[in-house]
Order: C-alpha cells, then structure tokens, then sequence
C-alpha cells in the first residue's frame, strides 16, 4: 500500500489544478448565462468542466488509501478531541473517495450499470460528514488558542479587562463583544494554518450542502466556493508550513 500512497500524493498538486481549473469553468459558465453568451459558447464551456472533473476522478485512483493510512496515523494523537474529529474525518474522506472512484468507473464506460444519481449523492454525503467534522477540529483548535492567549493577556495584565466604571449593559456587552473580536483577529493573524483551514472548509461546506439539496445557492456561487478552496489548497502545497497539522 506505501508505494501507491506514494504515487498518490504525487497526483495531489495535479489534481488540486484540475480542481481549480473545474470550478472556474462553472463559475465563468454562470457568468456567461448571465450575460446572455449563445448556446455553444455555453455547451463548450460546460464540456471542458465535465472532462476536467473526470481527469480528477482518475487523478483521485486509490486515493482512499492515503485517507485510510491518515486514519491510522491520526488514532495515535493524544488530543481525545482531536483523535475523533480527525480520525473520523480521514475514514469519511475515504468513503467519499471510493465513492468517487465508482463514478469514474460509470462515466468512463468502464462499468455503464452504475447508478450516477446514487452514488454522487453517497459521495457528496460523506464529503459533506468530513467537512463537518474537518470544522469541528478547527473549532476546537481555534477554542485552545483563545484560552491561551486570552490566559497570557490576563497573566501581563494586558487590555482583557473591562473599564471600571458604571456603563449601561448594552455598551459593556459592546465592549465586551469588540475585546473577543479582537482577540480572535489575532489569533488567526498569528496562526495562518488554521486561519486557511478553517476558510477552506468553509468554502468547500457549499458545495456538498448545494449538491445534496440541503441549501441550494447557485451554479456561480459554487464555482467561486470552489475555486477559492482550490487555491488555499494549492497554497498549502507549495508551502506545506500552512498546511494544518496533525
């Protein structure tokens, strides 16, 4: 399994431009609708984003083995929270990919019987699990790094602490609510992986709630979720300090 986890991890960057190039193909096809572009400039369009999406199910191959093997690492962190939205996260990625590989096996014509409609809503509801699970970690992570540092400003005596003096509720609850946004703004200034992480599966969240049905939104507004979380994700690649560890 290691050696085409490998080869799989070295189809990640091709695929994460694919990715990118797919979802600006949806967003520029929204745009030309609704500008009035004729039919064929529509068709052509549409046509390169469905062979773009069916070059990154072949490029996705065996990628559930990496999420497995992620699985397997990820039930050794010593973090209980972190253990479960992590571990579960990585096994619900790898049911959306073998998923996935069912459906290139059906739109290549390679097994013609396989039901699209069923397995795409199996697929996207697994991405849908692990995104969710994927932005609970980063709620959690986010919650300690607010501790802490809200914990070191109290410990300097820094700017935590209310003004002495009898204001009415709603200006302390103001005050209070400016001194939080405050502290979460850096926060994520000073810790850009999880800032770019948390975007990202926010992004991505769209996609899946669109798909399914559970909050539509519109062709336009997917292309521009996902071709953002593809460039966060290829940002990571390139610098892998701002990809989220564990």
């Amino acid at each position: 399994m290691e050696p085409w986890v490998r080869f799989s991890a070295q189809s990640q960057a091709r695929e994460r431009l694919l990715r990118a190039a797919q979802y600006a193909c949806a967003l520029a096809a929204d745009a030309l609708r609704r500008n009035g572009a004729s039919a064929a400039a529509l068709a052509s369009v549409r046509r390169l984003e469905a062979h773009l999406g069916l070059g990154r199910k072949l490029l996705r191959l065996g990628s559930a083995a990496e999420a497995v093997e992620a699985a397997k690492r990820a039930m050794h962190l010593s973090d209980t929270v972190l253990r479960f939205c992590v571990t579960l996260g990585h096994l619900n990625r790898a049911l959306y990919l073998a998923c996935d590989n069912v459906l290139w096996a059906g739109k290549s014509g390679l097994v013609p019987s396989v039901d699209q409609e069923k397995w795409s809503h199996r697929s996207f509801r697994y991405f849908l699990f692990a995104l969710v699970l994927n932005l609970g970690r980063d709620a959690y992570e986010l919650r300690v790094l607010l501790e802490r540092e809200a914990g070191g400003k109290r410990a300097k005596g820094g700017d935590s602490a209310l003004p002495a003096r009898a204001d009415p509720r709603l200006q302390q609850l103001g005050l209070r609510l400016q001194l939080q946004l405050r502290l979460l703004l850096r926060v994520l200034r000073k810790n850009p992986p999880l800032l770019l992480d948390l975007v990202r599966n926010l992004c991505d969240l769209f996609i899946p709630l669109d798909k399914l049905g559970l909050y539509r939104t519109s062709p336009g507004f997917v292309g521009l979720c996902g071709l953002t979380s593809s460039v966060l994700s290829i940002l990571t690649i390139l610098h892998p300090w701002l990809k989220l560890k564990p």
